[in-house]
């Protein structure tokens, strides 16, 4: 048995490809996924320069504006002509601010024109009532990627603080500002997000989404100002007072009228201004598009902005998001595929609910009401059968209709803030996709039940008619699994069949279930990897899912008549494969859910006693982890 698949999985599997893949110069990583979304966007932006050349083989529908709003974003002749003019009235509209009462004055209109405020609202689902829609009010973000960023030993912070200093100057500088009133936006802008840090919780904090349920009523939330009127700012977006409206960070509310007085309006307005002219640099002139993508290249390590055409496709791509996913899942997954993906999802799901049965931890009584989630459970697989109503309205206005690129952003970004608050108060459509078809990537919706597979990551490596039923299994089959997973993760855990925030465990069985948490922790917490460590509270549920994946995945593996466990296991380590620029993995290791890719793979297939007898691990192997130490929730 080769000693490499003793001491590194991950490394014997991935080792030849990890030693000549080579990281896309605008991209921070590549590997299992990336190569994917790579191979897509190749694919789609050939199709959209044929669709440009031949424009009578443009399907019918939204696709031809499409089409058109990419021939506007590609057009870097007239971007370049312009210049910053077209985002000059948003300039403005800002600077034209006197004190707070003008900005109170057009409150609602700021909101629905997508102009920067020290707080965000929307509607969403009542995680409570989750089949209806309430008003949700959270926190303005912060210029650091988290708020752990702005602590004095923070060995990045400083520094990071200074290329976004130094970009924004520049961008204003460029946009018609003086240096010296350019740095002093910034400087005011900087203050005022100090203003904003210590109020706002960290990534990890964030990581239990049941913590942004916190109910107030009406008077309560107008109550939080006392300089913006944020009861009439509600009343007019969705046409009513509403009895609750949610807040998903109580502190920060309790802070604002301490943030946003008449002493702090000029770092108030400079800090908008610094909003808007970063906010809108991708839709600019190819100097300020680079430009202002300086922060966020340095923040991940990559060394060059996106090719003009490419970027272009990236603008079309993510405002006709659905449009682009229903033509590309609709031409490229097929019946035969979508068929046999579903069968292995009920497959899963008849695993999970064995599993259940089976269960030696958990009560009669909160057995069953997991297996009512699971029966309960929706099932979405390649594309959905309609896209948001709101995408009817996406009518581009064309070059030779007088169009620009940001005229049209703005109107369908505000096309979609009209819609999104028209929906207060009524029912959530279940069917409703938040992810495109043709993205490389899968999910599940704890407020609406269901699990969600796109057609984009339903090919190789995850899956193939070409490759055997264990590296299905290895591959997508453990991502099925772990989508289902989150249904009972310690948040997922939260939530009922109906996906309401309700708790459905028995106190006895609830204390086991953190218990088992707890180890799912420590198997990662302080792992030392590129440069930092592991947080394991922050990615304990995407690790949880991540075990239950694998555990179910191997199980419906085995009763394959032609079982190959070597295939599943390598297959599992192959789709985690990734190289990535250090800088890119230290910024994940802050603020994302899941732990890196490498992690992934080895540490849970250790959780996994069949991976030891299949490969003989004995104690003195690297993969070895004793019986005790496993891991083992579902």
């Amino acid at each position: 048995m080769t000693s490499l698949q003793k001491q590194d999985f991950y490394e014997y599997v991935n080792g030849d490809w990890l030693k000549t893949a080579e990281i896309p110069a605008d991209k921070p990583a590549t590997g299992g996924f990336q190569d994917l979304v790579d191979g897509i966007d190749e694919q789609l932006m050939a199709e959209f320069d044929h669709f440009v050349a031949h424009p009578e083989t443009i399907p019918a529908g939204r696709m031809q504006d499409a089409i058109a709003y990419y021939q506007l974003a590609n057009d870097y002749e007239m971007r370049d002509q312009l210049g910053a003019t077209p985002i000059q009235p948003l300039l403005d509209r800002v600077g034209s601010l006197s004190n707070l009462a003008d900005l109170d004055g057009q409150l609602a209109d700021w909101v629905l024109s997508g102009l920067p405020l020290p707080f965000a609202v929307e509607v969403d689902q009542d995680m409570k009532n989750t089949k209806f829609n309430t008003f949700f009010a959270a926190p303005a973000g912060t210029i650091l990627p988290d708020k752990t960023y702005y602590e004095a030993d923070h060995p990045q912070g400083q520094n990071l603080m200074e290329v976004f200093s130094e970009m924004t100057v520049q961008v204003l500088n460029k946009m018609g500002y003086e240096v010296a009133e350019a740095k002093k936006i910034m400087a005011d802008a900087q203050a005022f997000d100090a203003l904003i840090v210590p109020h706002v919780r960290s990534s990890e904090e964030n990581a239990d989404y049941s913590k942004n349920y916190n109910p107030r009523s009406f008077g309560e939330f107008r109550a939080y100002s006392s300089q913006l009127d944020l009861g009439k700012l509600t009343e007019t977006l969705v046409g009513t007072q509403p009895e609750k409206i949610i807040i998903t960070e109580p502190e920060y509310f309790k802070a604002l009228d301490s943030i946003v007085t008449p002493e702090n309006f000029t770092l108030l307005k400079h800090w908008m201004l610094m909003q808007v002219a970063l906010g809108y640099t991708g839709y600019l002139s190819e100097e300020l598009r680079q430009l202002g993508g300086t922060y966020g290249r340095y923040l991940s390590g990559i060394t060059e902005a996106k090719a003009p055409k490419k970027a272009a496709f990236y603008l079309a791509n993510g405002r006709f998001s659905q449009v682009v996913g229903s033509y590309y899942g609709r031409k490229y997954f097929g019946p035969k595929a979508k068929a046999d993906v579903e069968h292995m999802v009920h497959t899963m799901i008849r695993i999970y609910q064995e599993r259940l049965e089976k269960n030696t931890w958990l009560s009669y009584e909160t057995r069953q009401k997991a297996i009512t989630k699971l029966n309960t459970l929706g099932i979405h697989v390649g594309y959905p059968e309609k896209i948001p109503a709101y995408y009817d309205k996406f009518i581009t206005k064309t070059k030779e209709a007088g169009g620009t690129l940001i005229e049209n952003a703005l109107a369908f970004s505000r096309i979609v803030r009209e819609d999104n608050f028209s929906k207060y108060g009524q029912e959530k459509d279940r069917d409703e996709w938040e992810m495109s078809a043709a993205t490389v990537n899968a999910y599940y919706h704890p407020f609406l039940n269901v699990i969600v597979f796109p057609a984009a990551i339903l090919q190789a490596p995850f899956y193939s008619l070409e490759q055997s039923a264990s590296a299905n299994y290895g591959g997508i089959g453990a991502v099925i699994a772990h989508e289902i997973s989150h249904a009972f993760d310690n948040n997922g855990a939260k939530f009922d069949e109906f996906g309401n925030m309700n708790n459905w465990w028995t106190e006895a069985d609830l204390r086991h279930f953190e218990e088992l948490s707890k180890g799912m922790i420590a198997e990662f917490d302080g792992i030392e990897f590129a440069g930092g460590k592991v947080n394991g509270t922050l990615t304990v549920s995407e690790n949880i899912a991540d075990a239950g994946g694998l555990s179910c995945a191997l199980a419906a593996a085995k009763r394959d008549g032609d079982v190959s466990l070597d295939d599943f296991f390598t297959n599992w380590a192959k789709i985690w494969r990734t190289k990535a620029r250090e800088q890119y993995q230290q910024l994940l290791l802050a603020i994302d859910v899941h732990a890196p890719a490498k992690l992934r793979a080895n540490v849970q297939l250790a959780n996994i006693d069949d991976f030891y007898s299949t490969y003989q691990i004995e104690p003195t192997d690297k993969m070895y982890l004793p019986p005790e130490k496993r891991v083992h929730i579902w």
